[in-house]
């Protein structure tokens, strides 16, 4: 909607929407209230349709809807299990977040053996960020009738080689529902969104993990370090305190 820039000349005012003062972080809105959280609000009541005992597993766990997909399971009754890069994020989705279980799939030589060890009854639901070799080891590994939310494909960073997941006959065979989707096809939800987590928040039902870089200069090498997985939790950029 606009650049890397201290001022921005904004063209359609419709498309912006106005926050209400409170006491919830600014920040919070580019990240839990923005886009990163309604998505997972969006996914995972509507496209995942969950119930309460289900299977949970969601990769890039900790990142900005990772971390909030694991927390509305755990409300809504399921068991959680997310997978992250270094072992602090593991640390972090167990030990603050609330997540069943949590492992390093870097750590992983057999992502198929890993998603049996902690689901050894099988997947119900995967919430998929990364694509690739872990969505191909979490449709071995759905139970018959399962739910695999596209979300988001970060281990395809080129675009022009792309792996392709190979598993896919388990659609098939386990009748399984694979649907991609963005948040704004559900803005419809949005004031319930806003409702539902402010007052988890508020609650302490929920916690929100935020990366905070000081300063519009430090954007590049955020983002940098956003694609090889240095950030722990939302990325975000302060511009300006408040």
């Amino acid at each position: 909607m606009t650049g890397w820039e201290e001022y921005s000349l904004i063209k359609k005012p419709e498309q912006l929407r106005k926050i209400q003062p409170n006491d919830i972080p600014l920040s919070y809105y580019v990240g839990l209230l923005g886009m990163p959280g309604f998505t997972a609000y969006a996914g995972f009541h509507e496209v995942c349709a969950p119930k309460k005992g289900d299977y949970l597993f969601v990769s890039a766990a900790s990142g900005a809807v990772g971390q909030l997909v694991g927390q509305l399971a755990k409300l809504h009754g399921c068991y959680v299990v997310g997978s992250a890069g270094t072992d602090q994020k593991v640390d972090l989705l167990k030990n603050k977040l609330g997540f069943d279980e949590a492992f390093n799939y870097k750590k992983e030589t057999d992502l198929d053996a890993a998603l049996k060890r902690f689901f050894p009854k099988g997947i119900d639901i995967y919430f998929d960020n990364v694509g690739g070799r872990m969505l191909d080891a979490a449709l071995t590994n759905m139970r018959i009738h399962g739910r695999v939310a596209i979300c988001g494909m970060v281990s395809e960073q080129s675009l022009s080689n792309i792996r392709g997941i190979y598993k896919v006959f388990n659609l098939i065979s386990r009748r399984i529902t694979m649907q991609g989707f963005l948040q704004s096809d559900y803005l419809h939800l949005y004031p319930q969104f806003l409702e539902d987590v402010i007052s988890y928040y508020k609650q302490g039902k929920i916690v929100y993990i935020e990366d905070m870089n000081e300063g519009l200069e430090t954007a590049p090498a955020a983002f940098v370090g956003l694609c090889s997985g240095k950030n722990v939790g939302k990325q975000v950029i302060c511009v300006a305190r408040e």
